[in-house]
C-alpha cells in the first residue's frame, strides 16, 4: 500500500518561494512511490474558528466548509507537509486560520477523551514544516515553531523535520538557493522510504 502524502500551501502567493519549495518536496515523495496530493488554503473557502466551543460538547465543528473536508484529508494522511513563509515573524494568516479550526479534534482529545493517538500511530505518521523567510536572521521561523507543533500534535503527526530557508531576499529567490531545492526533494524522498518501512514492519508483525 502506497505512501500517502499531503502538501497543504499556506502562502496566499501562488508557486512563490514556500510554494515552490513544497513542490520540491513533494516531486521527491512521488519519485519514491508515493500518492502525493497538494492543496492551496488560498482557494478554499473557510472561516477561522468563532471560539463558540461548541465542539466542547459535540465533537463537531458547528461550520461546516472547506476547512472540515481538509481535515478529513489530513487525518487520512500518512505524511503532511505544512508550508507557510513568514509574515510579520509568524505563519502566514491562512495557516493559522486552519490550526484554529482544529479545535473540534482538540474537544474530542482532552475534554471528550474519544480522540487518542498511540504512540504507534504517531511515529508512522509523519508532519514537515516547510518555510521561507527574506531576512537573514537565525531566529526567523522560531515564532513559527509553537503553532506548528500544536497542529501536528492535534493530528496525530509526530514533528519529523523542518525544510527552511531563509536570506530569500539575498538569494534573489528559492531558484537561486545553492541547496533549498535538492535537499527539500531528498527529504521527500527520505520521509516515504521511512514510512514505507514502518508499514512493512506493522504488517510483518500482524
Amino acid at each position: 500500500m502506497a505512501v500517502t502524502v499531503l502538501g497543504i500551501s499556506g502562502s496566499p502567493h501562488r508557486h512563490g518561494n514556500t510554494e515552490t519549495l513544497l513542490d520540491s518536496f513533494l516531486d521527491g515523495a512521488r519519485a519514491a512511490g508515493a500518492t502525493v496530493e497538494k492543496v492551496v488554503l488560498r482557494d478554499l473557502d473557510y472561516l477561522p474558528c468563532m471560539g463558540c466551543n461548541a465542539c466542547h460538547k459535540t465533537g463537531s465543528c458547528i461550520v461546516h466548509d472547506d476547512a472540515i473536508t481538509l481535515f478529513d484529508k489530513i487525518l487520512a494522511a500518512d505524511c503532511i507537509a505544512v508550508a507557510s513563509p513568514i509574515y510579520s515573524m509568524g505563519i502566514t494568516a491562512e495557516l493559522k486560520g486552519l490550526i484554529d479550526r482544529g479545535q473540534y479534534l482538540w474537544a474530542r482529545k482532552f475534554i471528550l477523551k474519544t480522540l487518542y493517538f498511540s504512540n504507534d500511530h504517531i511515529k508512522q505518521h509523519k508532519g514537515l514544516f516547510i518555510s521561507t523567510a527574506g531576512l537573514s536572521w537565525d531566529n526567523v521561523f522560531d515564532a513559527a515553531f509553537p503553532a506548528i507543533t500544536a497542529f501536528f500534535n492535534g493530528t496525530g503527526f509526530e514533528y519529523y523535520d523542518n525544510i527552511i530557508a531563509n536570506r530569500m531576499d539575498e538569494h534573489g529567490g528559492i531558484k537561486k538557493h545553492p541547496t533549498a531545492l535538492k535537499d527539500s526533494f531528498e527529504k521527500g524522498q527520505t520521509v516515504v522510504r521511512v514510512l514505507e518501512k514502518g508499514k512493512t514492519k506493522l504488517v510483518q508483525k500482524g
